[in-house]
């Protein structure tokens, strides 16, 4: 099994590009199958997390090539199974949105229900409401869902969503762009990856409004044309080089980076003590000395603290002087990357859905394990600042959502390389 091995102290400078966002590119992956065209998706991440999906995107009856530099394209000019089994939905819940364009095309399909989630429950009964809104008819049996359109296919309606989930607000924009009329989805999810798969829907033929707002508006079509779309910016892998940065020293030009997705976090990095500003083509980040400040923070729905970046503040504030909160508002369990980072040093105690942070002087090297995909990135970015060697165990989870994080971070001086047992 990998580990990532990191001799801390060295301070970052250089250049990081980001690459497209995995949230996003797993999604407009799943809007292939609307279409019996050709969808060629650029700046696609290479992650665990998008060869998963292909290979469940191939059973269906997708063609899927990756091209030159970070191009993907996909075929699904005729869907050949409408059949996902446990065994390729259980490792990530972005597959079970085959659902919905499965049932928009083909009328019919039958999909697993999702493994369990180590950061805490995440049901689907929203994705199944909202599919029924549209006039699906849905059946639940030994763990899978079945779920059937009526005849004529699906119809617009109304969705409203008790909360702004995003996956549904998602499977619902899949749906509503081969139904029939007009879909209104209220409540809706507000995140910049919601805004990229309306405007991947809209270039295939949909019309879709309201996207980056609480109310959005599908117009659905009978047939939706291929399209070359580019996956946006990866916010979340943005905030965590960021923090590596804050958290390290150093000074980094972000490049690719969406100054305007994430201006919660460049305001409490600058309230830290770092630097954070938008410059052309990214975001510079920077600390050369300064005493980094305990600063509180809340996780909220976009545009609120994005909770994929919580554990990697927590990292950051391990070495602040005073005091720092981290409420967690969206998963329970997300805190488990507390007691590895307290295996390096760092004093926190944990009380219900609140961290406080008590700053320790410095942080020294440890073994510590992943738990997470992003409680493991927030262990390198302790790493980085620690002294001496922290080993990294269980990096699979890192290669789930973020792509060559070592070569990235290299080339900006760190000490860093992966080892294979």
């Amino acid at each position: 099994m990998d580990r990532i091995v990191i001799e801390g102290g060295a301070r970052l400078h250089g250049e990081i590009g980001i690459s497209g966002a995995k949230n996003s590119a797993l999604k407009l992956m799943a809007a292939a199958l609307l279409t019996d065209e050709k969808v060629a998706l650029t700046s696609m991440p290479r992650l665990a997390d998008s060869r998963f999906m292909a290979h469940l995107l191939a059973r269906l009856g997708v063609a899927v090539e990756e091209g030159p530099g970070s191009q993907m394209q996909l075929h699904a000019a005729a869907i050949t199974d409408t059949y996902a089994p446990y065994d390729l939905v259980r490792k990530m819940r972005a597959t079970f949105n085959v659902l919905g364009p499965l049932v928009a095309r083909e009328g019919r399909a039958k999909v697993s229900l999702p493994g369990g989630c180590a950061i805490g429950a995440r049901p689907v009964d929203l994705h199944l409401k909202a599919l029924e809104a549209l006039g699906a008819q849905i059946e639940l049996s030994e763990g899978y869902v079945e779920a059937t359109a009526p005849k004529g296919g699906l119809v617009g309606g109304e969705i409203e969503l008790p909360f702004a989930s995003v996956g549904a607000t998602e499977h619902a924009m899949l749906a509503a762009s081969l139904a029939r009329g007009e879909s209104v989805i209220d409540n809706a999810a507000r995140e910049p990856e919601i805004a990229d798969l309306a405007d991947c829907l809209t270039a295939m033929g949909a019309e879709v409004e309201g996207a980056g707002t609480s109310t959005i508006r599908v117009q659905g079509r009978d047939r939706l044309n291929g399209v070359t779309h580019p996956v946006v910016a990866d916010r979340i892998e943005t905030a965590t080089y960021a923090l590596a940065v804050a958290a390290a020293g150093g000074d980094v030009v972000l490049k690719g980076a969406r100054w305007e997705h994430n201006k919660v976090l460049w305001r409490a990095i600058n309230d830290a003590g770092a630097t954070a500003e938008a410059v052309e083509g990214g975001v510079r980040v920077a600390r050369n000395g300064s005493t980094i400040r305990g600063v509180d923070i809340e996780t909220q729905p976009y545009p609120g603290f994005p909770t994929d970046a919580q554990a990697q503040f927590m990292a950051f504030m391990a070495t602040a002087e005073g005091t720092s909160v981290v409420r967690e508002t969206i998963f329970e369990n997300r805190f488990m990357h507390a007691p590895e980072l307290a295996r390096l040093g760092a004093d926190i105690s944990v009380h219900g859905n609140e961290a406080i942070v008590r700053g320790v002087d410095k942080l020294v090297g440890a073994p510590v394990m992943a738990t997470d995909l992003r409680a493991s990135v927030s262990l390198v970015i302790a790493g980085l600042a620690a002294e001496g060697e922290t080993v990294v165990n269980r990096v699979y989870h890192l290669d789930r959502g973020f792509e060559r994080l070592e070569e990235k971070l290299t080339k900006c001086g760190a000490k860093i390389q992966r080892l294979s047992d």
